[in-house]
């Protein structure tokens, strides 16, 4: 099927503070993932990033808020 360019691929970062663990990257990981136009989440608990691939239109308050909704705060896009 053709791609839909109103909607093209995207990869996205985020800087979030907070996260130390395995269990953090799990519950970022959960939440992000759950935004609709979301497709795949990275999250690197090191260095503090999350890295989004998206399939639709998402937007930065979209992220924030479930990232919030896992317990921390994104600091930074990127």
């Amino acid at each position: 099927s053709p791609r839909d360019e109103e909607n093209p691929k995207a990869e996205l970062t985020y800087t979030v503070e907070g996260m130390t663990c395995a269990h953090c990257a799990g519950a970022v990981s959960r939440e992000v993932g759950r935004i609709e136009g979301v497709d795949d989440v990275r999250v690197d608990v090191a260095a503090g990033l999350v890295t989004i691939h998206t399939t639709g239109a998402v937007s930065d308050d979209a992220v924030a808020a479930a990232v919030d909704d896992a317990g921390y705060t994104v600091v930074a896009t990127r």
